[in-house]
């Protein structure tokens, strides 16, 4: 079977999706396009002008399935290119733009998720990583047809409902690990996100203040990819909680950062923005317990007692998740903890049927 695979914006999780794709399915010939994950507006919208010009050869050769991200300006491709419009289509959506956070430097405007809404109609089947996501699409796409003054038709969501299902990312094996020990008796805790708006670090940082009034022993690792835009609030916590802070910054070995999941006892996510979580449930797979948010998609990945309160108001949430920290930080002096909960469901291993069965479904209809 010969497969286009378009990864139009190129992200980090786009890239761990699109990687273990192609490594999952060995025996299909893939073709790969991606694009690189900068100035997201153009990227956005001239993605289709970059390829269809840029990759004609390329686009037009015979495939047997266009498999594409949401970041695809598809159905202005599948009008530039013709003959990708007669290849079945599956679009993947590793999050929408109705419920990604704007920040304050982004101007406002219905582009990209009217984007959203073309290349899920333009597909033959769309795949979102989470209920969530999906939801929100949905619910995020209804309203914004509301709003348009004339000339829509009534059928574009239930369109979508029915063209449309829940696939997670799944994890590849080597995240799996056993349980590593800490080399101390205080509570090692992580957070390990990009650092930017979306991910709330404040809330991480007022809890640990928090935290530390109870008198707590505990070491916090900072771990992510920084940005030279960064929030300001690293800066100050680097200096403030210098006493307790263990790893700070990015993790340049892979093996390195495996190692300190597996010797961490809770994985925190304060995030406003996450559709799936991959650097949560890598943590987990690797024995971390997650403390995270009542919200986003973790309602649906991990029991109550691993979510703390959500709160619009970051004293009052920053408030519930120290008092989170601070029950598993009795346990851990008591000489006990609980057992992660298994993510093993979530496995390339687990999945890849799944995916085969959907891959082979619409190939065939071609």
């Amino acid at each position: 079977m010969k497969i286009l695979l378009l990864s139009a914006y190129d992200a980090m999780s786009h890239g761990y999706w699109r990687k273990g794709l192609v490594n999952a399915f060995p025996e299909y010939d893939w073709t790969v396009l991606t694009l690189p994950p900068r100035y997201f507006s153009w990227r956005l919208r001239g993605n289709s002008l970059s390829w269809a010009w840029g990759e004609r050869e390329t686009l037009e050769a015979d495939y047997d399935l266009l498999i594409c991200t949401s970041m695809t300006d598809l159905s202005a491709l599948k009008g530039m290119v013709p003959s990708l419009a007669a290849i079945p289509t599956l679009c993947y959506f590793h999050e929408n733009q109705f419920a990604y956070p704007a920040s304050a430097n982004q101007s406002q405007t219905v582009e990209p998720q009217i984007l959203n809404i073309y290349t899920a109609l333009a597909a033959d089947h769309v795949l979102f990583n989470t209920a969530y996501n999906r939801h929100t699409f949905l619910e995020g796409a209804k309203a914004l047809l509301r709003k348009l003054p004339d000339h829509v038709p009534a059928n574009v969501i239930e369109q979508l409902e029915r063209i449309s299902s829940v696939l997670p990312v799944p994890l590849p094996e080597k995240v799996f690990q056993n349980k590593g020990e800490s080399s101390d008796s205080c509570l090692h805790i992580l957070w390990n996100h990009r650092w930017e708006y979306d991910k709330a670090p404040e809330r991480l940082f007022k809890a640990i203040e928090l935290l530390e009034q109870k008198n707590t022993d505990f070491k916090l690792h900072v771990v992510g990819q920084g940005f030279r835009n960064s929030p300001a609030v690293f800066a100050a916590a680097r200096e403030q909680y210098a006493d307790v802070i263990g790893h700070w910054g990015y993790v340049d070995s892979e093996a390195e950062y495996r190692r300190l999941l597996s010797t961490c006892d809770l994985v925190i996510s304060t995030a406003i923005h996450d559709f799936q979580g991959i650097a949560v449930l890598e943590a987990v797979a690797a024995g971390c317990l997650p403390v995270v948010p009542d919200r986003l998609a973790y309602k649906e990945l991990f029991a109550n007692r691993f979510r703390y309160e959500s709160y619009n108001d970051l004293e009052l949430e920053s408030k519930a998740l120290a008092e989170k920290l601070f029950e598993y930080s009795v346990m851990k002096e008591e000489g006990w903890l609980p057992e992660a909960p298994s993510v093993s469901g979530l496995s390339w291993s687990s999945l890849r049927a799944c995916y085969d069965q959907r891959i082979t479904e619409l190939a065939e209809k071609g």
